[in-house]
């Protein structure tokens, strides 16, 4: 097995993992999962791809030879039975291969659903590049400092060939035809949804309300569909890591609002700017992205367990990020564009939450002050930083 550790983020633990046992990668459609697994077999091992024919029979058949030392599997899961195939082959070859079986976001279904194979696997999230991988190994373009690979953030967001061509017409073909990628094949094989044109529409109205609390009867009545409909969509929109839902923190505070979500995207170019030119939205989900990417990391690395939220009371107080850690918040996090006054709402639920952690992070600021309780830092600075600092004490 070839160690490209220095590729992506993820490289160094999954061959450390793969050593004891079977590893699942998930993660959205072209954020590199294919590319990694490539990466990792050396001379001996074998790459197997269900939607090529041939590697179809072969895995149907187990046809490979004694010889081989890793055994990388993408796209299984559009196998029928694959769970219990999965199980029977690693029972019964896992003293002689190691498996790596890559694959969307129903691998990670099936991580946490079900126990067939309880006690068999790591599982591990890849996400899109951010400003912690381009700062700590990753191959960027060269002379492209961190503010560069910033700015190359908000524009082309995090996927490798967007991020990595830093070209505005070469990003635009790659999200529309990955869009309809997602949504004529994979919304249609596998999770059978017919009414495509509509969850398109759904996706067009998340875009316009990142940062905002995504309310299902609104979002129901500009479709003509039913809540219930609008709320299995976003769950299938999850599942096949176009976006994810920050669910608010309520605790013990008798005025925090309790079931508005909001919505972000893995692809921080699918935030259009606002109409002013305005870019405040699309930087707000690139610090979301930022902190899931974070909490994950932690949590498949060291097997934390962190939530993000945001929280919000009744009049109006509102905080964009609370990280939890074993149900209690550590860290509160504001995201703003070029106001490095400390925000009064840090304060505010800092005190209320007993939270000490308090960090105002901003796009167009140079330097970091502190200042009534809270840290005010560059956003290039503070996103940077290697993935397993926990940046909570």
């Amino acid at each position: 097995m070839r160690n490209n550790g220095h590729m992506r983020y993820l490289s160094s633990p999954i061959l450390s993992d793969l050593n004891s046992k079977m590893v699942l990668l998930s993660g959205p459609r072209q954020v590199g999962k294919t590319y990694l697994a490539n990466a990792l077999l050396g001379p001996g091992d074998l790459y197997l791809n269900w939607d090529d024919p041939d590697h179809r029979r072969r895995i149907r058949r187990r046809e490979w030879s004694d010889d081989a030392g890793t055994i990388a599997l993408d796209e299984i899961h559009k196998f029928a039975k694959w769970r219990n195939w999965l199980k029977g082959t690693y029972d019964t070859q896992k003293a002689q291969h190691r498996f790596l079986v890559t694959g969307s976001a129903r691998l990670d279904l099936y991580r946490r659903g079900g126990d067939s194979i309880l006690g068999r696997y790591h599982a591990w999230r890849l996400h899109p590049i951010c400003l912690a991988e381009h700062a700590h190994g990753l191959q960027s373009p060269p002379a492209i400092g961190i503010r560069e690979a910033f700015d190359r953030l908000l524009r082309f967001g995090g996927f490798p060939e967007p991020y990595l061509s830093g070209d505005e017409t070469t990003a635009r073909r790659w999200r529309k035809e990955r869009r309809e990628l997602i949504l004529r094949e994979d919304l249609r094989d596998l999770e059978r949804v017919r009414e495509v044109s509509q969850v398109g529409l759904l996706l067009d109205l998340l875009t316009e309300r990142v940062g905002g609390m995504i309310v299902a009867s609104n979002l129901a009545e500009d479709l003509d569909v039913a809540p219930r409909t609008v709320q299995n969509w976003m769950d299938i929109l999850e599942r096949l890591y176009l976006g994810f839902r920050v669910k608010p923190f309520t605790g013990k505070m008798a005025r925090a609002i309790r079931k508005p979500p909001k919505f972000y995207f893995f692809d921080n170019a699918d935030v259009p700017a606002q109409e002013n030119g305005s870019l405040g939205p699309r930087f707000e989900n690139l610090v979301a992205t930022h902190l899931l990417k974070r909490l994950n990391f932690l949590e498949d690395s060291q097997g934390e367990q962190l939530e993000l939220r945001y929280v919000r009371d009744k009049e109006g107080h509102e905080c964009d990020f609370v990280v939890l850690r074993r149900r209690k918040p550590v860290l509160l996090v504001e995201a703003k564009w070029s106001d490095a006054t400390p925000s009064r709402d840090l304060s505010f639920f800092g005190d209320r939450l007993g939270v000490t952690q308090r960090v105002q992070v901003v796009a167009e600021l140079h330097k970091s002050i502190t200042a009534q309780g809270t840290r005010v830092v560059p956003a290039s600075d503070w996103l940077s930083l290697p993935l397993d600092e926990p940046l909570w004490s």
